[in-house]
């Protein structure tokens, strides 16, 4: 006699019912929304203020340098220390004499943005050049360069090594281009980097923000009214 086997357990299961595409696209908007949150939280932590540019950590100190701003043979290299209590505030970009067009431009934005100031923070407010074309940059022609777009521009020459130092203390780089049929050209960053009365770095502006020049002018004055 023979005998059927007992069935065994049901090993079919049935799929979930569909998610309703419009719960996926609330919880699509939901993950956007908490990413956003996320990111402006963090912002804020960083600085209460909404730069317009981008802010440093609070207490991010400033490197200090120095560099060559006469053709005198008999000056001295000048220090750039960015003391607490020298009451400037100062910006800061890498760039050379023989830029066709970011430099003049930012240089020129940068006026902009001082000549918009009241006159007893214009003297506050100074902008340094540095060259990253130290080879055919000399200290002369960087400061005539600078002055050209407004009186109170500083150029400053470092040689290498040291301005390569320099340089990646502030996550500045730079390289040679060669050009055909052309003499060099130089690849650099372009940013613009304020540095409080306190020593303190505080805000990168890259190069395409400078054109605003009024969001430019409430981030500087922001920093100069809150030392």
């Amino acid at each position: 006699m023979t005998t059927e086997p007992a069935p065994g357990p049901d090993l079919t299961t049935s799929a979930p019912p569909a998610r309703p595409w419009y719960v996926s696209a609330i919880l699509a908007v939901a993950a956007v929304t908490l990413l956003l949150l996320g990111a402006w939280a963090a912002a804020r932590l960083r600085s209460p203020y909404p730069f317009f540019g981008t802010a440093y950590p609070q207490g991010t100190a400033a490197t200090g340098f120095t560099g060559t701003v006469s053709d005198t043979p008999t000056a001295p290299p000048h220090a750039f220390t960015f003391t607490p209590g020298q009451g400037q505030v100062t910006a800061v970009f890498f760039g050379f004499t023989h830029c066709a067009s970011i430099c003049p431009l930012t240089l020129s934005y940068l006026n902009k943005v001082r000549d918009a100031l009241p006159d007893d923070q214009k003297a506050r407010f100074r902008i340094l050049l540095i060259s990253v074309d130290p080879a055919r940059d000399t200290p002369g022609r960087l400061n005539e360069y600078a002055s050209y777009f407004g009186k109170e521009g500083v150029g400053v020459h470092i040689p290498e090594p040291q301005l390569a130092t320099v340089a990646q203390a502030y996550g500045v780089g730079y390289q040679k281009a060669d050009i055909k049929g052309a003499d060099y050209q130089m690849n650099h960053t372009t940013a613009t980097y304020l540095i409080d009365a306190q020593g303190n770095l505080r805000v990168l502006w890259d190069y395409t923000q400078l054109p605003q020049v009024a969001r430019v002018q409430a981030d500087l004055q922001h920093v100069m009214e809150t030392q």
